[in-house]
């Protein structure tokens, strides 16, 4: 799980309070769906939330969405 403290916000590319605007939203989610793939590296990540999309929660996703993914 300490890795994930860098992950998303690594991967949206954010700053400051979006960041961890970010990373609040989808830790429950890494933490429910891609435990596996957590030591896997960022895009592991990335990717495997956009696998389960449909699972995130709605906070989740629209974090992914404003970004891009």
């Amino acid at each position: 799980m300490t890795r994930f403290l860098f992950v998303i916000p690594f991967i949206l590319v954010a700053s400051g309070a979006s960041a961890q605007q970010g990373h609040d939203a989808c830790a429950r989610d890494v933490s429910r769906f891609c435990r596996a793939v957590m030591n896997n590296g960022d895009m592991a990540v990335l990717s495997c939330l956009k696998q389960n999309r449909s699972r995130l929660s709605k906070a989740c996703d629209k974090v992914l969405t404003e970004h891009g993914q």
